[in-house]
């Protein structure tokens, strides 16, 4: 068991990070946050949810760094080489901070579509079944998680400058129905747990 190697202090820096972005997750703030409801959940809760989870994970990597260490470097050939071994966690860094840029401009929904769909393309087949198969996973994971947060939880999640009419109108309409429903189903038990109580002539 070895005491310190570059897992290790990888795992120790990651989780440092992610303590200061969870302290800072509390300073989010925007004008159209600070008109929420009370009781209603603020922008930060969805980071803080993502930074746990990446806690979690970075606990486990360091216990792993220290119990089970990696093997020596290996000789990677030079630049071409590094890149070679590790351009799958480049591009994906590179494609986070691209979605990070444009959430401003396309906001959340546009832009965490375009970021779940680009990366599973880039890093996975490209034949028709693998994109019909991308863009189902895109409209699970993205869409369900919109559908979570702004109609169900009631959480704003950001909206961009070029596309906020598009996910006004979205937030409008699909939670507009979905409340519609919410109210029918009240009314229907409410009406049936009226008959039921009903006395009997």
């Amino acid at each position: 068991m070895g005491r310190i190697n570059r897992d290790t202090v990888i795992a120790v820096i990651l989780l440092c990070l992610v303590g200061f972005l969870y302290y800072a997750s509390y300073g989010i703030r925007t004008p159209e946050f600070d008109r929420l409801a009370p009781g209603q959940m603020g922008p930060g809760l969805w980071p803080r949810m993502i930074l746990i989870g990446l806690a979690v994970m970075g606990v486990f990597y360091l216990l792993q760094s220290i119990v089970d260490p990696p093997p020596p470097a290996e000789k990677l050939g030079g630049l071409i080489g590094w890149y070679r071994h590790y351009r799958n966690p480049i591009w994906c860094f590179a494609a986070f901070a691209a979605f990070l840029t444009v959430i401003p401009f396309l906001g959340m929904l546009i832009a965490g579509a375009l970021f779940v769909f680009g990366l599973m393309t880039l890093l996975g087949p490209k034949n028709s079944v693998a994109l019909k198969q991308h863009v189902l996973t895109t409209l699970g994971t993205v869409g369900g998680m919109w559908f979570i947060f702004a109609c169900l939880l009631e959480v704003q999640l950001p909206k961009g400058e070029f596309t906020g009419g598009l996910e006004e109108w979205l937030a409008v309409n699909v939670c507009g129905l979905v409340a519609s429903i919410g109210e029918a189903v009240a009314w229907i038990d409410g009406g049936a747990c009226h008959l039921a109580s009903a006395p009997i002539v």
